[in-house]
Parts: structure tokens; C-alpha cells; sequence
């Protein structure tokens, strides 16, 4: 059990670290007339999520759970963030750029699915060597 939480706090460090610096990569890359971070980090975490979740439920590759653990609930956990998804669409809307505001609420929940289907198919794959 404490394996398991020293698993999961140890991810959860890493999501919100890499989330961070990747937020600021985008920023830096991109700007801030969009939330890139979020938009990015919400697809990258659903392909992860899809991907891991698969290979683990084929048990062709066996994975000790304190690691599944890390990445899943400690590092996907903290690295994705759909709170902040729908405070930035709050914000979008509250500027007047409804137009952004759809496009990134409907984009982030289409293009995370595709995401996770992909990462299960890649998962797929992978399992099956």
C-alpha cells in the first residue's frame, strides 16, 4: 500500500512538472490567444491513457501495478486537466471570442478521443508482439 502511494505521488510530481514546462514551451512557441497547454496536454494524456491502459489489460507484457499506478493516477493524473479545460472556456467566452471558445470545447473532448482510440490501437500492437 505504501509502495502504491510513494508510486503515485512520485508521478504526480512528474505530470504537474511536465505540465508546466510544457505549458510554457507552448506559450513561448505559440502565444496565448489559445490555450495550447491545456488543449495539448488534455490529447497527449487521453493517447498515454488509451495506450497504457490497453497494454496492461492484454497481459501479454506484464507491468508491476506500482508502475501503472505511477503513470495512470500519479503522472496522468496531475499532467491532464480538464478543470483548467473548462476554465479556459470560461475565459474565451467571457472575452468575447465565442468562436474560439467552441471550437476549443468541442475540440478538446473530440480530438482526446481520437487520442485515447489511438493510443488503444498503438496499445493494440504493442500488446500483441
Amino acid at each position: 500500500m505504501l509502495n502504491s502511494a510513494i508510486a503515485i505521488s512520485f508521478g504526480a510530481v512528474l505530470g504537474a512538472l511536465s505540465r508546466y514546462y510544457l505549458g510554457l514551451w507552448l506559450v513561448v512557441g505559440l502565444g496565448e490567444d489559445f490555450p495550447y497547454a491545456t488543449f495539448t496536454v488534455n490529447i497527449v494524456g487521453s493517447f498515454v491513457m488509451g495506450a497504457i491502459t490497453t497494454i496492461v489489460a492484454s497481459q501479454v507484457v506484464q507491468i508491476p501495478k506500482e508502475l501503472v499506478l505511477l503513470i495512470t493516477v500519479g503522472f496522468l493524473g496531475s499532467f491532464t486537466t480538464f478543470s483548467s479545460y473548462i476554465l479556459d472556456s470560461a475565459y474565451l467566452l467571457e472575452s468575447g471570442r465565442s468562436q474560439l471558445a467552441l471550437l476549443y470545447w468541442l475540440g478538446s473532448p473530440i480530438c482526446g478521443f481520437l487520442g485515447l482510440q489511438m493510443g488503444m490501437a498503438i496499445g493494440r500492437l504493442l500488446g500483441h508482439e
